[in-house]
C-alpha cells in the first residue's frame, strides 16, 4: 500500500481503498449498463459486423465509464483524484481541448 500510497501522493489507506473501490464499482457500473444503452441505440452483435460492434461499444461505453469514474469518485470524497486522472487520460488521448471547456466554465462563474 505504501508505493501506491507515493506513487497517487495519497494521505492514508482509507484513500487507496476509496480509489480502487471507485474503479470497481465504476467498471461493474459500466458493463450493466452497456447493454441497455446499446440495445436503446440498436446496436446488437446481430445487426453489425463483430468489429464494428466492439468498436461501437468503446465508443459508447468510454464516455460514460469516464463520467461514472468522475461521479463515483466525487461520492467517495475522491473528486481531485479522479479528476486529475481524467485530465491525464484526456491529455493522452489528445483530447485535452475537453479539459478546456470545463476549467473555463469554472473561471466563468
Amino acid at each position: 500500500m505504501g508505493n501506491l500510497k507515493q506513487r497517487w501522493n495519497l494521505k492514508s489507506n482509507w484513500q487507496i481503498v476509496a480509489i480502487i473501490l471507485v474503479f470497481a464499482i465504476t467498471g461493474s457500473t459500466a458493463a450493466m449498463l452497456s447493454k441497455p444503452i446499446l440495445h436503446w441505440l440498436g446496436i446488437s452483435k446481430e445487426t453489425h459486423h463483430i468489429v464494428l460492434y466492439i468498436l461501437l461499444y468503446f465508443v459508447i461505453i468510454f464516455p460514460i465509464y469516464q463520467i461514472l469514474l468522475v461521479s463515483f469518485g466525487f461520492l467517495f470524497g475522491q473528486f481531485q483524484f479522479f479528476w486529475n486522472f481524467e485530465k491525464k487520460l484526456l491529455r493522452a488521448l489528445k483530447l485535452g481541448f475537453i479539459i478546456q471547456l470545463f476549467e473555463n466554465k469554472k473561471g466563468t462563474k
